[in-house]
């Protein structure tokens, strides 16, 4: 197969639509991107080849559309300095402010592994992080030493709001930004803060992680899922939910099923919380990792004031590293640092040192580039052996993300369960995701191709197959 996305190079979120041809959509989007400052004065842009690999369209567009901006004075072009944008007087930002979690589950202990929640572990980039840890760990102020500012350090802020910028879309200061020890503390402080702001119900989606509920239901919101079919969450159904004031969301790449949410619904939920004064958690969990179409920016940057943006290195890096961050509208500022700061542990100042260095060195876009590449092999090696072995098994949620929906045959969904483990397989249904009042979909296997390690890879598709070769009768 031939590889067509570019390792090397920065990510850049780009909406392309509007009207006229390609060029003129891709340089009126570079254009309002320098403008609003998403993209800051000094910001390298990629080369025109991996800027055309990533959008799939022709390097000579790009390449002209960079003349006409460097032309009219947004971007400039100096040979071994690449395309930069130009430094201006008066560049605006995004607007500026006024001013523990439950332990995970433990894996079960199988031979094979294809348990969601986690990346390959296995290749964690351990040479880059260490480089980049002893730079941090040089250039580390003597206050790095100190107790921690429960929003975070400075430098993985300021970091972390150019990259969502420039990756995500986001809106984003670092005022706004306040750094979690994972994103389960980043949703329980929220979840108490709209506790305390009079909050009663919480829109989720019908399926989704139980223990995300569990916190939520901890700090004394009630949760109630809302519809999901091949559009992603019906968040029409909101304006039945008189009492919810809140709802969490996937939006780029819904967990399980792996669908992103449709644009008509993505403005009427932003709709629905601007006219009723509520708020909209948006869990980017893996919106980096992206394969068979254009990369869905982040609803945060459709309405900053009502969406809490949350990201993690969880799946882009490790769960070891717990770290997460919030990007918050600014009424929420105060009043979630004043939650977090009153006994919640904070992420260790060094590690958030070192991710800022990382992020900032360029070897956090490397390394995401060439995790892509490898969990986009691994994808297509699942379909090619399922398509072969297992035809009947209908493989969905492929296109972004780090695991694959396998629809079974109903009423099998059990029985495929228990074979699974016969073979030594550690797997889980759809049906241990569903909302408890949320009517069943279909019966499913997740399929979490991103967990194994590379060598492992084939004896878990083997003992897969094994597992499967039964529910097509």
């Amino acid at each position: 197969m031939v590889e067509k996305w570019a390792t090397s190079g920065s990510d850049l979120h780009l909406d392309l639509t509007g009207p006229g041809g390609v060029r003129a959509c891709l340089t009126r989007a570079l254009r309002e991107s320098v403008r609003t400052g998403r993209l800051t004065p000094g910001t390298r842009l990629p080369s025109s080849r991996t800027l055309a690999a990533d959008l799939g369209i022709a390097r000579n567009t790009v390449a002209e559309a960079y003349g006409d901006l460097v032309a009219e004075g947004w971007l400039t072009a100096r040979q071994g300095s690449g395309t930069r944008v130009a430094q201006r007087t008066g560049t605006p930002r995004a607007s500026a402010p006024a001013r523990g979690p439950r332990p995970a589950r433990a894996r079960p202990k199988a031979a094979y592994d294809l348990m969601p929640g986690t990346a390959d572990v296995a290749s964690f980039p351990r040479a880059a992080w260490l480089s980049a840890a002893r730079r941090a760990l040089t250039a580390a102020p003597n206050s790095a030493f100190g107790y921690a500012d429960p929003a975070g350090r400075p430098e993985l802020r300021a970091v972390l709001a150019d990259y969502l910028a420039r990756a995500r879309g986001v809106r984003a200061t670092p005022e706004r930004i306040v750094v979690c020890a994972g994103f389960m503390q980043g949703l329980a402080v929220l979840s108490r803060v709209l506790r305390g702001r009079g909050v009663r119900e919480m829109g989720v989606e019908s399926y989704g992680l139980w223990f995300h509920r569990e916190v939520i239901d901890r700090a004394g919101l009630r949760t109630t899922p809302l519809g999901l079919d091949e559009r992603g969450t019906r968040t029409e159904d909101l304006a039945a939910l008189k009492a919810a004031r809140a709802v969490l969301l996937t939006p780029a790449h819904q967990f399980p099923m792996g669908v992103a949410l449709h644009p008509d619904r993505r403005a009427a939920v932003v709709g629905w919380a601007a006219r009723t004064g509520g708020l909209i958690l948006e869990d980017d969990y893996d919106g980096e990792f992206r394969y068979d179409r254009q990369q869905v920016g982040a609803l945060q940057g459709l309405d900053p004031e009502r969406v809490v943006y949350f990201g993690t290195a969880s799946k882009s890096l490790a769960p070891a590293l717990r770290l997460a961050w919030m990007v918050l509208p600014e009424d929420l500022v105060d009043e979630v640092l004043t939650v977090k700061g009153m006994g919640e542990y904070q992420s260790g100042a060094l590690d958030q040192l070192t991710l800022a260095e990382f992020i900032d060195s360029g070897a956090y876009d490397r390394h995401l580039r060439a995790m892509r590449l490898r969990y986009r092999r691994r994808r297509d090696q699942l379909v090619s052996v399922l398509a072969e072995h297992a035809p009947h098994v209908r493989v969905t949620g492929i296109a972004a993300g780090l695991h694959a929906v396998l629809e079974l045959p109903d009423g099998t969904e059990r029985g495929t369960l228990k074979a699974a483990a016969w073979q030594g397989l550690a797997v889980e249904g759809l049906s241990r995701y569903r909302h408890p009042e949320a009517p069943p979909a279909r019966d499913g296997l997740i399929a979490a191709y991103g967990t194994p390690p590379d060598h492992a890879f084939t004896g878990v598709l083997d003992a897969l197959v094994r597992t499967l070769s039964g529910t097509g009768e």
